[in-house]
């Protein structure tokens, strides 16, 4: 109960000013636009990854990340000895984060597609790929699966841009991109 109702209480029979239905009118036109160019600027605007998620537990994606290092790690970094794995085109690639770092480094070709598979074993971490401006969140238990098509040779930078801890200005990655 108001403490003081109004006069009429039949409220929407009430007339409503010009410029009100025109400032309603176009808020309305502007939010069908926006909501029609979303899954539009998906797209064709090409700044959405589109991916995949699964639950899986963290020592297993453990697991697969060991696998695929066993198998096509070519050298050891020189400076901070990680191992650098290059997979064949088309596969699938593993890539770790962990209290401070990402792991292994990968060693991609120009032009060839792979579905790159993203997962924390301890927090929430961002992957951002330098300069190429991609910026994903990695959760411990969730794997993400996103394919990417390396389009200029080169070596790139991995930050993680969500704050985990103490070390998390230290938690840097790198990626290759051969010719």
């Amino acid at each position: 109960m108001s403490l003081t109702p109004p006069a009429n209480k039949i409220w929407w029979n009430e007339p409503v000013e010009k410029a009100e239905i025109l400032w309603v009118t176009l808020a309305l036109i502007w939010a069908l636009i926006m909501f029609f160019m979303m899954p539009v600027w998906h797209v064709y605007g090409k700044q959405n990854v589109s991916n995949e998620a699964y639950r899986i537990q963290p020592d297993a994606y453990a697991k697969k990340v060991e696998a695929m290092v066993a198998k096509y790690t070519v050298r050891q970094e020189k400076g901070n000895n990680q191992p650098v794995v290059h997979p064949p085109a088309g596969s699938d690639v593993y890539l770790l984060a962990r209290l401070w770092e990402w792991y292994p480094i990968l060693e991609l070709e120009n032009g060839k597609s792979y579905r790159l598979h993203l997962s924390s074993l301890d927090w929430q971490h961002g992957f951002s790929l330098q300069p190429a401006n991609i910026n994903l969140q990695v959760h411990p238990g969730i794997e993400m699966v996103v394919t990417v098509t390396p389009n200029a040779a080169g070596e790139y930078g991995i930050i993680c841009n969500e704050f985990c801890g103490i070390g998390h200005h230290t938690m840097l990655g790198k990626l290759y991109v051969t010719k």
